[in-house]
């Protein structure tokens, strides 16, 4: 006996109201949007994202510095990229948001494995959102502590891109 075919609407997204807001973007496409960008260059992984929080992944190796440590700007980037994909998602889909402010302490060298950031909000308001980031060794050893403030601005350019905005003259 055939299978009977699927009912109506099955395997497709419920439809929404015309005046909902799309859905906010997936994990997959999260990953999408870091092709060719430094967060690709960099070996960059997200495994987790909301609004308030993105984990990700960096490998040490190919991040360091001279004296083969995991470089202090590899963490500052890792940081912020976590950071500002939450921003992203907590602006959307009426605003973008814009890096404005980030700060590290480096605690501890790193010389190889995989190094695991957390970002965690700290304020989600409607014109900034701040973000904690915590970055851990492989053995969960506290090896950098960021705090990134972004700005959430009307889009700006392409539809949804990070454009950054017009350098204030006032």
């Amino acid at each position: 006996m055939p299978d009977s075919p699927p009912p109506a609407g099955a395997g497709t997204p419920p439809a929404r109201d015309a005046g909902s807001p799309p859905p906010a973007p997936t994990l997959a496409e999260l990953r999408r949007v870091t092709a060719g960008t430094l967060a690709e260059r960099l070996g960059i992984e997200l495994l987790e994202a909301s609004p308030e929080r993105v984990v990700g992944t960096m490998p040490v190796a190919g991040n360091t510095q001279p004296y083969g440590l995991l470089h202090g700007g590899a963490s500052v980037a890792l940081a912020e990229t976590l950071g500002s994909f939450a921003a992203a998602l907590h602006a959307w889909p009426d605003r973008q948001a814009v890096g404005v402010e980030v700060s590290a302490s480096h605690h501890r060298g790193v010389r190889d494995g995989v190094v695991t950031g957390r970002a965690s909000a700290v304020h989600l308001g409607t014109t900034t959102a701040t973000y904690e980031i915590v970055v851990e060794d492989s053995s969960g050893r506290r090896v950098c502590t960021a705090r990134l403030t972004c700005l959430l601005i009307a889009p700006r350019g392409a539809a949804n891109s990070a454009a950054e905005p017009d350098s204030p003259r006032d």
